[in-house]
């Protein structure tokens, strides 16, 4: 069926702010039924959870057209998502109800299906949403010159090295960005050089966030791709000119929102209900998240490639540890801990590149206040260790395990994925700006005693 009666009711529902399905209408209730849900349970149409979510949190009513999945078919429908703050629920009212045939690829677009499904069955991985590698099947009695076991919990970067498609983008980017299917990223497994193709498709949790990938690797035959056994890499796996252009093109915009999410957020231009300044507000630290993540990768790749040099300059280290905390005082307030940082008189000579210096210690601290328990102190020690300058970053938090210690300055680790945090590369470009300057970052800790991160760097006389 392509059309709808216009004599046929508007279909209602009532939604709870517990997202359970209170009431439904006969045709709502089907689908609900169709898609797994029941009455009293979450309701189990994506695009119908989310846009109740978003009028919960908005608190005003949205009004949206909506496609769900019903079996083999689709449904266009026009919602109506009003939240009644006196009843502590969402009310639907859907009309429009219009089902048709879900869309069947092309005759070329099957080809390709099939190209995808015959690699799948040669050659399969998966991945988490971190992008770590938690499958890799290989065909029996199939030798790809790389230890399949050795490499699960690694970035998927640690097995290939990506490379530009004919367009100059990385599908594997825009996939990523959209949440759906890409086909035909170039690649090399990183161990032989050998060429491949990957294709992959999304895997999404139960509140329809991304999961990870689902892939399958093509191997191509070097005389018939050339151009991927050409990408110029640096150590990290990301081809020379990948952060260049990832900074090129997020930076501008990335800024842009952050600066007018916070006007927003500051009311700049009049009043404005607070749980709209509070949405804003989330924008801009996610903004700011993104473009962190930014960063690292820009840093990730400088400090791996072969010629990557740091100024020797005469530098305050106690000056830059009071810097670094000044800069994170803010965020510290927010979380209601406070920095105990080294007194203004206090001076230690000490020699390495300003910026990189003042970059390490921000993270450290940051890192102090981010895993800090409400009402905590971060102590922040300048002090002479022999040839060394140091500064130490001691926190009141939870600790790390001995078995951790090591493992949280390696690339894309961290000791808990289930918290709030960053990248997974933070620590590892401190220790690598570090030893760069001619001195390191260490830790000790244990469970429930707090961490003490130390960077060294070699003192002035």
């Amino acid at each position: 069926m392509n059309a709808i009666d216009p004599q046929l009711p508007v279909v209602r529902g009532v939604v709870g702010y517990d997202g359970r399905l209170v009431e439904a209408d006969l045709r709502l209730h089907d689908l609900n039924l169709r898609a797994g849900g029941a009455i009293g349970a979450p309701i189990a149409v994506p695009p119908l959870a989310t846009l109740v979510r978003l009028a919960r949190r908005l608190g005003i009513l949205v009004s949206r057209s909506i496609v769900a999945a019903d079996g083999d078919d689709d449904i266009e429908m026009w919602v109506r998502a009003e939240p009644d703050p006196a009843a502590d629920v969402v009310r639907l009212a859907i009309s429009g109800w219009k089902t048709r045939t879900a869309w069947q690829p092309t005759a070329d677009e099957d080809v390709r299906a099939r190209d995808f499904l015959r690699s799948a069955a040669a050659w399969t991985w998966e991945t988490d949403a971190a992008l770590r590698l938690t499958q890799i099947s290989i065909i029996a009695g199939a030798r790809h010159g790389f230890d399949s076991q050795a490499l699960l919990g690694q970035p998927l970067t640690r097995l290939f090295i990506l490379g530009e498609a004919d367009t100059g983008m990385f599908p594997i980017l825009g996939a990523l960005a959209m949440r759906q299917r890409f086909d035909d990223q170039p690649a090399m497994i990183r161990e032989t050089g050998r060429p491949v193709l990957l294709s992959a498709t999304p895997r999404l949790n139960a509140s329809g966030g991304f999961a990870g990938l689902v892939g399958a690797t093509l191997m191509v035959d070097p005389v018939d791709k050339p151009a991927t056994t050409g990408v110029a890499v640096t150590r990290s796996g990301l081809p020379e000119a990948f952060s260049e252009r990832l900074d090129r093109a997020l930076r501008a915009p990335l800024g842009r929102i952050i600066a007018n999410a916070d006007s927003i957020n500051a009311k700049a231009e009049g009043p404005l209900r607070q749980d709209y300044a509070d949405y804003a507000a989330d924008i801009a630290t996610a903004g700011r998240h993104l473009l962190g993540l930014v960063d690292d990768l820009v840093d990730l790749q400088a400090i791996e490639r072969p010629d990557f040099v740091v100024a020797a300059e005469p530098i305050d280290l106690a000056d830059i540890a009071r810097r670094a905390a000044g800069l994170l005082q803010v965020r510290a307030a927010a979380a209601n801990v406070r920095i105990d940082r080294p007194p203004l008189d206090e001076a230690l000579p000490a020699t390495g590149e300003f910026r990189r210096t003042l970059q390490i210690l921000v993270n450290l601290i940051g890192n102090a206040v981010r895993y800090s328990p409400d009402e905590a102190m971060v102590w922040i020690r300048a002090e002479r260790d022999g040839p060394m300058a140091a500064v130490v970053v001691a926190d009141q938090g939870r600790g790390i395990a001995i078995e951790d210690q090591a493992r949280i300055f390696e690339k894309f680790e961290r000791v808990d994925t289930s918290e709030p945090g960053g990248s997974g590369l933070g620590l590892y470009i401190a220790r690598r700006l570090a030893r760069a300057m001619g001195g390191d970052v260490t830790v000790d800790s244990a469970p429930g005693q707090g961490a003490r991160f130390v960077l060294t760097l070699p003192y002035r006389e």
